[in-house]
This record gives C-alpha cells, structure tokens and sequence, in this order.
C-alpha cells in the first residue's frame, strides 16, 4: 500500500524474513528516553526484542507486521507492528500499535504520522471499535505525535517497584 508522507511517498508492505535484522535494529528507538527510574535499558530493550523476536518467528494469528520503505529508493525507513486484541470491557475487536519505529534520519518528516494513519485504516478494515497503543511516559516526542493524531490516556498503570 502507498502511503504519503509530506512529499515523500512511501511503500507500505508486509515484512519478510529479510526484514528481520533491520526491525531488530530499530527496537533500540523504543528505549531512547528516560525510562522510569526502576526499569533498566538494556533489560527493558531485550524484552521489547524478546517480543519481536517471537512475533517475527512465530508469526502468531492477530500480529501484523509491516515495513515501510522510500517508494523512490527502496530504502527501508521504519516498521510498524499491529495485533488484533479483544478489548477487555466490551469485547469487541480492537487493534493495538504494539511497535512503531522510524530510522532516526528520517525523523521529523511526518513518516510516524503516516504510519499512524495506515493503522487506523488497518483497524477501520478489520472493524475495531478501537486503536490503541501504550507509550512510557518519558517518550515525549512519541507522546506529541500521538496526541497530535488524536489518542487521548484512557487508563493509567501504575507501578509501585519492591
């Protein structure tokens, strides 16, 4: 699917197995912030490629993950990783921005927003009630686009370390 970025155009696809190392080098961006003081980057970053390593392998059913490349170029510039999930309170499908990622020379030329429309389109097409996603709070930058698109917090998880 082609998706437009400012005046980038951009190519939107399934990823496939030679996309694995380049998704797995992204997931560094996911711990780029300050994280809360009781969690630790390198454990938090291999948990997140933990994650990405079984969804890559296993492929389970509801996990959707998607490449995006320069149209013109070809060149690889970010992933986004969608899941189908039950909402807890009604039931009903919702779709889950479990990662999202843009290499970090790309940054600041509307390629997340994109993205972010390309899962509302996804979760339009597969008739979730609702797209969701979750985001630490030190991810300011992330936060800002996220709020820009229009998600607002539904529910705060709170965390009291022992």
């Amino acid at each position: 699917m082609h998706i437009q970025a400012g005046d980038l155009e951009l190519l939107v696809r399934a990823a496939g197995p030679d996309d694995d190392e380049f998704i797995l080098d992204l997931a560094s961006r996911f711990v780029d912030f300050e994280l809360p003081k009781w969690r630790r980057r390198n454990v938090v970053l291999e948990g997140i490629r933990r994650d990405l390593v079984r969804h890559l392998e296993d492929q389970p059913p509801g996990s959707f993950l998607f490449v995006v490349e320069d149209d013109s170029s070809g060149e690889r510039i970010g992933f986004l990783h969608l899941q189908l999930v039950t909402d807890f309170f009604t039931g009903h499908q919702n779709c889950h921005i479990s990662d999202l990622a843009v290499v970090p020379a790309m940054e600041r030329k509307g390629i997340g927003q994109a993205l972010l429309g390309h899962a509302e389109q996804f979760a339009r097409d597969h008739r979730c009630e609702r797209l969701q996603l979750a985001v630490f709070p030190g991810n300011e930058r992330a936060r800002r686009i996220y709020e820009a698109a229009g998600y607002g917090v539904e529910m705060l998880r709170m965390v009291k370390p022992l």
